[in-house]
């Protein structure tokens, strides 16, 4: 518990401190936030034009800082799992920065192409996938299991191959999910850190009925419980920091380097602690958001080709675009947004906790 605490202030009072001089550095260098002229969310966008970004990279910092010296200070090992988990959200923030330096010094609104971008996960989703079956302790318990996992493993093992593709299907997934949620002050930061909050809970919950220590009817078999619980506290006070400059109206935007970071470290924690399928409930508000780019796409595109008059679901998507075009203030779409975030972490830390108890 010292650890993870440590973790969480330590991760929070570095973001909150050097937050504040990178966006000194970033106004100095004009490297701000590039904005399209060419959409029907231009207009609400325009004044933010300039507001610097690459903010991430203040999150990234301040979480391994503050996880390396959580450890440090009290002598609680590092894990497999911690560190792979870190891992996984760095190699994604480093895609996420190549991103947002197209932006800011190339000067391309677009940044990466869609297929570089995804080609970039990818690599770093297969590394982390491959890692994570190896490292066993001394229970033969790795990172992470072959197997599809909801509030534990279960079924049979896929095998290493389809692990690596659901693995994948995960990264991208959430990565890409926090990074369209990224779109108004301090939304994706916000809902981050309900999520997290949320796995530093379950991280706690694991390892206070760790089948390796309190062999039980209900134990859990996770290699590095109280590591993820620390990996999620350092990641959630690293938002806490950044978030006290990133609320409305927010003087640093994260950029991809950022959101696609937090969404790595979602997906890491999950599959680190056996709990895969419920992070599509806990990230409820990340997993809306992208069904709406989805529909939109689809219909658009199907109705296209069949009438020749492309039908819209929404005014514009991501969803909350489509709010702010029909005249909903930002600060309340973003505040509405995280109580919906709220509500989906609450339902789903309810059924993990009420699944525990004998029936």
């Amino acid at each position: 518990m010292k650890t993870i605490l440590l973790s969480a202030a330590i991760s929070m009072i570095v973001a909150l401190l050097g937050t504040r001089p990178t966006i000194t550095v970033l106004r100095k260098r004009k490297l701000g936030q590039q904005v399209r002229l060419d959409g029907p969310q231009s207009t609400p966008a325009l004044g933010k034009s300039g507001t610097p970004s690459m903010g991430g990279i203040v999150i990234i910092i301040a979480t391994l800082v503050g996880y390396t010296f959580g450890h440090l200070f009290t002598n609680d090992p590092m894990t497999a799992s911690g560190v792979l988990v870190l891992f996984l959200m760095t190699g994604l923030g480093f895609v996420g920065f190549v991103d947002d330096f197209l932006k800011v010094f190339m000067k391309r609104s677009l940044g990466l192409r869609s297929g570089a971008k995804l080609f970039g996960q990818a690599i770093v989703g297969v590394i982390f996938a491959v890692l994570a079956i190896h490292f066993p302790d001394g229970y033969d318990l790795t990172p992470a299991s072959t197997h599809i996992s909801f509030l534990s493993d279960f079924g049979v093992s896929i095998g290493a191959v389809l692990f690596v593709i659901w693995v994948l299907l995960m990264v991208t997934g959430f990565s890409n999910g926090v990074n369209l949620t990224d779109g108004l002050d301090g939304l994706a930061t916000g809902a981050s850190i309900l999520v997290l909050a949320a796995y530093v809970i379950i991280g706690n919950w694991q390892l206070r009925y760790d089948c390796t220590t309190a062999l039980a009817a209900n134990c859990y078999d996770v290699r590095d419980p109280l590591d993820a619980a620390v990996v999620a506290a350092a990641v959630m006070g690293a938002c806490f920091g950044f978030l006290w400059w990133n609320a409305p109206p927010a003087k640093i935007f994260m950029g991809d380097t950022g959101s696609l970071a937090l969404g790595g470290a979602l997906a890491g924690l999950a599959i680190v602690t056996r709990t895969d399928l419920l992070l599509l409930l806990l990230g409820g508000l990340f997993v809306i958001i992208t069904m709406s780019v989805v529909i939109q796409v689809g219909v658009f595109k199907v109705t296209k080709f069949k009438t020749g008059k492309p039908f819209r679901v929404f005014k514009i998507a991501p969803l909350q675009h489509h709010f702010e075009q029909v005249g909903w203030a930002e600060t309340t779409i973003v505040v509405r947004f995280w109580l919906i975030a709220g509500m989906f972490v609450a339902l789903g830390l309810g059924i993990f906790y009420v699944s525990w108890f004998p029936r």
